[in-house]
């Protein structure tokens, strides 16, 4: 199993490369940097990023919203030549951090993400386009940077997006530790029935010390209750427990909803534990979901910390 991080750029960009670097010396191979809307600039960073690595790979957690997914394409075509094709990308269905500030409605999120790799897969055929989807279109469109390879990853939650991922996507990467084996089936039942297969990504933050579970109680409340009613249900949650946590996030915050997260809560989510604990059990839903990828979620700043965090869970995947 491989190993990846994705940063969300809570950080200078400075540190965001500092850390990507870091992570190439460590021997991680894949690293997403998220496309928030009014942090780092993600391909002005990962352009000086591909500059400055030469084996990791270098990719945006992005949407089909904020840009036209022709925009984009151009972006990580750039991004391609410039780390020597190095370059993919990871699409999610627009988030309220981004989306919200800028007035952008999240409609169609499904037809958004099929006409978004549907543009990006014209654009880089380095052929001349005209061509009309459900909610974007290309017009006499083609790109002066030549044919382009770039894997298209998504990140799905919905069954019709697990779906639309199985149909058309070259990698599926998935939160929700109890949610896998059941997002997982859909994905690839869809991309059996393409005569496709995509490589099995997991996203998480492992919390192997007293510092991180606490940290992700505190996030807890604010992830789960934009989860869909299948992963609620993995989780656990029935409607009066998740009506508490929302509650307690209107009284305090994620610090009130934390009171409410019990330790089985936690383990549902993600993998927690001591390091051999969370060896274990990464293992066991490795084996389960066949992964390909395993990606750690950077999610604050501290260069030295993080890469203390990179390095202790090198150590954890080390004893599968």
């Amino acid at each position: 199993m491989k190993l990846g991080i994705n940063i969300i750029p809570m950080m200078p960009t400075e540190e965001i490369i500092e850390t990507i670097q870091a992570a190439e010396k460590l021997g991680y191979e894949y690293c997403l940097l998220c496309d928030e809307g009014f942090t780092a600039d993600v391909y002005v960073t990962l352009g000086i990023t591909a500059c400055k690595t030469s084996s990791i790979r270098l990719g945006p957690v992005t949407n089909g919203y904020t840009r036209h997914p022709a925009v984009t394409a151009i972006a990580l075509a750039t991004l391609n030549i410039l780390s020597n094709g190095r370059a993919f990308v990871n699409l999610i269905a627009g988030g309220s951090m981004v989306l919200t500030p800028m007035g952008i409605p999240r409609q169609s999120p499904l037809g958004i993400a099929e006409d978004t790799i549907e543009i990006m897969r014209k654009v880089w055929s380095g052929e001349m386009v005209t061509w009309q989807g459900k909610q974007y279109s290309l017009q006499n469109a083609q790109s002066y940077l030549g044919p382009q390879d770039i894997p298209i990853w998504v990140s799905p939650r919905g069954d019709k997006m697990l779906a639309l991922t199985g149909k058309l996507a070259d990698g599926a990467m998935l939160m929700i530790k109890a949610d896998l084996p059941a997002a997982f089936k859909i994905v690839n039942e869809n991309a059996a029935a393409a005569n496709r297969q995509l490589t099995r990504i997991y996203l998480d933050r492992i919390a192997y010390t007293k510092d991180l579970m606490e940290k992700a109680a505190g996030i807890y409340g604010f992830v789960i209750l934009d989860t869909p009613p299948r992963q609620q249900e993995k989780l656990g949650l029935t409607p009066e427990i998740l009506e508490r946590i929302r509650e307690a996030i209107l009284r305090g915050g994620g610090d009130e909803a934390a009171k409410l997260v019990t330790r089985e809560m936690i383990d549902r989510y993600q993998i927690a534990g001591t390091p051999a604990e969370c060896s274990a059990a990464l293992k066991q839903v490795a084996e389960e979901n066949k992964l390909d990828i395993f990606m750690l979620n950077i999610t604050s700043g501290g260069l030295d910390a993080n890469i203390r965090l990179m390095e202790d869970v090198k150590s954890i995947i080390a004893n599968l």
